[in-house]
Parts: C-alpha cells; sequence; structure tokens
C-alpha cells in the first residue's frame, strides 16, 4: 500500500469511527479491529456513503421522508376535520339540553336557518376558548392577560411547541450517542479491568514464588533451632533424672571407686611399660620371651578390664 494510500485508509478509518458511533452503533468497532480488517473497514466505509444518519439506504431515507411528510399532512387534515366534529357536536349538545330546559314552540326547535347562521360563530368562539385554555395550560402566566395579548401568543404557540418538540429530539439524539459512547467506554474499562486483574494475579505469583523460598529458609532454620532446643531438653532431663537416682552420698562413693581405678589403671601402665622394655631387652631369648609374653598379655588384659570398668562407671555416673 502506498504512503498515500495508507494517510487516506487512515482518514477513513477515523471517519469510519464517528460514522460507526452515529450510523452502525451496533458495530461498536474500535480503531485497533478497523486497521486489523482493512478490507471490512473499507466495506463499511462505502456502505456508509449510501446511508443516512439513520443507517437506512438514501432512497428509502428519501421515500421514507416523502412518506412521513404525506402522512403529517393527512394528519393535519384529519386532526381540523376532527376537532370541527366535536366541536359542533359540543354545541350541539348544549342547544338540545337548553331546548330540553326551555319552553321553545316546535317551529323555534324547527329554526335550523338561524342555527346554520349562528354556527360559523359559534365554532370561533369555541375554538378560541379551547386555544385559550391550552395557551394557560402551558403557560399559567398568560391567564391574566388580555385577549389580544392571549391571541397573539396562541398564533406563535405552535411555532414555540414545533422548537420545543425539536430540542427534544436532538436531546434524545445526543443521549443516544451518549449511551453509546458509555456502551464503548464500558467494554473499554472491561478489557483494561481484565488486564489489571491479570496483572495482579501475575505479580502474586511472581511475590509469592519469591517470598516462598525465602519463607521455606526460615522455616528450616526455625527446626534446626527447634530440634536443637528439643535435644538441649533431652539432655536436661536425663540429667534431672540422673540426679534424682544418684544421691551425693552414691556420687562421692563413685568418685573415690572412680579414683582408685584410674589409680590402679595408672599403675598397670607402668608395669606394661616396664613388660614392654623387659620384652624389648629379652626378645632374644626363647622360652623365657614366651614366658615373659604371656605374663605381658595377662598384665594387658587385666588393664584393659580395669579400663572397660572405669568407662562404664563413668557411664553410669554421668
Amino acid at each position: 500500500m502506498a504512503s498515500g494510500d495508507f494517510c487516506s485508509f487512515g482518514e477513513g478509518i477515523e471517519i469510519l469511527q464517528q460514522v460507526c458511533r452515529k450510523q452502525l452503533p451496533p458495530c461498536n468497532l474500535s480503531k485497533e479491529d478497523l486497521l486489523q480488517n482493512p478490507y471490512f473497514s473499507k466495506l463499511l466505509l462505502s456502505l456508509s456513503q449510501h446511508m443516512d444518519e439513520s443507517g437506512l439506504s438514501l432512497t428509502l431515507a428519501k421515500e421514507q421522508a416523502q412518506a412521513w411528510k404525506e402522512v403529517r399532512l393527512h394528519k393535519t387534515t384529519w386532526l381540523r376535520s376532527e376537532i370541527l366534529h366535536r366541536v359542533i357536536q359540543e354545541l350541539l349538545v348544549d342547544y338540545y339540553v337548553k331546548m330540553q330546559d326551555t319552553n321553545l314552540t316546535s317551529e323555534d326547535k324547527k329554526d335550523f336557518v338561524w342555527m346554520r347562521a349562528r354556527l360559523q360563530q359559534e365554532v370561533e368562539e369555541q375554538l378560541k376558548k379551547k386555544c385559550f385554555t391550552l395557551l394557560c395550560y402551558y403557560d399559567p402566566n398568560s391567564d391574566a392577560d388580555s385577549e389580544t395579548v392571549k391571541a397573539a401568543k396562541v398564533w406563535k404557540l405552535a411555532e414555540v411547541l414545533v422548537g420545543e418538540q425539536q430540542q427534544c429530539q436532538d436531546a434524545k439524539s445526543q443521549q443516544k450517542e451518549q449511551m453509546v459512547l458509555l456502551e464503548k467506554k464500558n467494554a473499554t474499562y472491561s478489557q483494561v479491568l481484565l488486564r489489571c486483574l491479570t496483572l495482579l494475579q501475575s505479580l502474586l505469583q511472581e511475590h509469592r514464588l519469591k517470598t516462598q523460598s525465602e519463607l521455606d529458609c526460615i522455616n528450616a532454620q526455625y527446626l534446626e533451632v527447634k530440634c536443637s532446643a528439643m535435644i538441649l531438653k533431652l539432655r536436661m532431663e536425663e540429667l534431672k533424672i540422673l540426679s534424682d537416682t544418684y544421691t551425693g552420698e552414691k556420687v562421692e562413693v563413685h568418685r573415690l571407686i572412680r579414683d582408685r581405678l584410674e589409680e590402679a589403671i595408672h599403675l598397670r601402665e607402668q608395669e606394661m611399660e616396664k613388660s614392654r622394655q623387659v620384652l624389648n631387652s629379652y626378645e632374644v631369648l626363647g622360652e623365657e620371651f614366651d614366658r615373659l609374653v604371656k605374663e605381658y598379655t595377662v598384665l594387658k588384659q587385666a588393664t584393659e578390664n580395669k579400663r572397660w570398668a572405669l568407662q562404664e562407671f563413668n557411664k553410669a555416673y554421668r
């Protein structure tokens, strides 16, 4: 697409948006939709050239306008006839009531010539009263005006009512356009709200994943400290049981026994050292060496037994 065509197409998009708001409100197309579908946009733009603001084709709109003009003309003619008919009917009813209430001869009752001569004047008077009543209903302040002023206001009343009717129609058209814009804004706000909710959800998910590792690390440290506290508590319970089991006298006796055992172990170790030296000195001897080895083995076994007894004693004491 050439640059000139693109510019004209862009201008056509702007025009088409205005056309959619006025002539094609059910479409509710955004600028992005029109740009993504250029051939459909061109179709709508070409169709808009053959349509009026109401969405009808120009031919149908012209025929409709002519039909409404004829309808208004026939309606005006019918209303005139209907008003005259009703006014004459009301005059006849009033005349019939007067005939029943007054003593008139049969000749007076059949004087239709006189009634016909008075009919036009009576109809004009009745129509004037109705016009003045309508004027006072529209403008209550006109009730105090003179008949001349009332007649002048009645003469302009139709024009004033037509102007107000046109204002009402214009207000309805503006309200319709505002409703279309409101629906468009509602749709836009809904889309923006959905995007914001999606973004908020992603942010919450990212924040939760980021803080989850930190929370797991804190939980691991807490469990480690709690485990150490439980071990210390178990050790305290063990020491408490031992302190309740062994009294001070038993502890003192065990200390004496341990001291003696340690002293005996020390003496045995000295003997072992001496035996080791003797063995080293008599290593060249035969049977004498075997006897010394056996003696050394016995001493070593006795030392191990006493060492084991001391360890068991220390375990029990602790």
